[in-house]
């Protein structure tokens, strides 16, 4: 495959051609810390996927043992169906962009896009034409001649990841990229790097701590904790269908609400909901996990909270304690007559009607939750 130009492919998107990586049973010990605990993945053909996780869950480790940079104390690392743990790390044909950034200060852009290829024998003309290129697909065409430090961080970044696609790599890999970056710069290049990635078709394996990082880029994202994967699901699939209490509260926000178990079901805020999943003991005190889009609020009457209000509409009543705006949604916190604390988002248009220390009764969406019992 040759580079021309921004039409050009590395490989196309397509998963049915089956995994690009397979990471099968990796262990990966430091001393008496187990970094990877038998983690195991696929990576389709074309896909960008992003690990993600707290700190010393693993991901960066994966990462680095893919690329090379770190054995594997057990299990196999496949690419393209061949196992690589002995493979030497400039036989593997990756491409790795690095929090930050790694470029050479003497040299030019141009000079240090093209330096893997020079690595590799090819001839100057051939360099220049293939940088200038590349310098143009990541909007950097007028900044040719610069050097690292004439250069924003964000317009660093871009380098980087022209310097990764130089070589044309099989595989893709970014460890944290934007973490260095402010908000707006880091929007805009998350942008272009799945601009890029959706261009080229290159299967990507992106490490983030970030998870509206993780959500908007990724075709899947792999949460990982204690070395293992917890759920790999497309970004609409692990926000709406959790399949544990760990990624439903890692991605996103949830609150906590007491309950009990009746008949199989969730009884909360004098309401009984479906429980996702398999239900505990009947009788079982539990904590429904509930996000705040799915908390709905009704005002109560300014001048009558009385028990007659109460008992015509479902759910508990509680006091509006604090609002944040976030553009078209505001989230409301309030706290139940229990003592409960609950936060609740509402279409900013609606949110005069519940100013602080307004009665309101809350209730929560008839869709089955995921809970979990006081013993965790």
């Amino acid at each position: 495959m040759t580079v021309t130009g921004s039409t050009a492919r590395i490989s196309d998107p397509d998963t049915s051609r089956g995994s690009a990586v397979e990471f099968v049973d990796v262990v990966r010990d430091f001393g008496s810390t187990r970094a990877l605990d038998g983690l195991s993945l696929s990576v389709g053909a074309g896909e960008l996927v992003a690990l993600l996780g707290p700190s010393g869950c693993g991901k960066t480790t994966a990462l680095r043992i893919l690329a090379g940079f770190e054995k594997v104390d057990a299990g196999s690392v496949l690419v393209g169906g061949r196992d690589v743990v002995t493979t030497a790390v400039h036989r593997r044909e990756m491409g790795m962009v690095f929090q930050g950034y790694s470029l050479f200060p003497t040299m030019s852009a141009t000079d240090n896009v093209a330096f893997g290829l020079r690595i590799r024998g090819k001839g100057g003309r051939d360099r220049r034409r293939a940088a200038a290129e590349l310098l143009d697909l990541v909007g950097l065409a007028a900044h040719a001649d610069k050097f690292p430090h004439q250069l924003s961080g964000g317009q660093q970044q871009r380098v980087a990841l022209a310097r990764a696609l130089a070589v044309q790599p099989r595989v893709l890999l970014l460890d944290e990229p934007l973490s260095a970056l402010d908000a707006k710069v880091r929007v805009q290049l998350r942008e272009e790097i799945r601009r890029i990635q959706l261009e080229l078709g290159v299967t990507t394996i992106f490490v983030t701590h970030d998870q509206e990082e993780a959500l908007s880029m990724a075709d899947r994202i792999a949460v990982m904790r204690d070395g293992v994967v917890e759920q790999c699901a497309p970004p609409d699939e692990l926000y709406q269908r959790p399949t544990t209490p760990f990624v439903a509260e890692f991605v996103g926000t949830m609150n906590h609400l007491p309950g009990l178990v009746r008949d199989g079901r969730a009884a909360l805020f004098g309401q009984v909901v479906g429980i996702d999943g398999t239900a505990p003991p009947e009788g079982s005190v539990i904590e429904a996990l509930v996000r705040p889009e799915a908390v709905h609020l009704e005002p109560l009457p300014e001048e009558n909270s009385s028990a007659t209000a109460y008992g015509s509409m479902p759910g508990q009543r509680a006091t509006v304690v604090a609002a944040s705006f976030f553009g078209s949604v505001t989230r409301v916190r309030l706290l139940t007559d229990q003592g409960v604390e609950v936060l609740a988002d509402v279409a900013s248009h609606d949110a005069s009607a519940f100013p602080t220390g307004r009665g309101v009764q809350v209730s929560v969406m008839d869709r089955p939750v995921l809970v979990r019992t006081s013993h965790g």
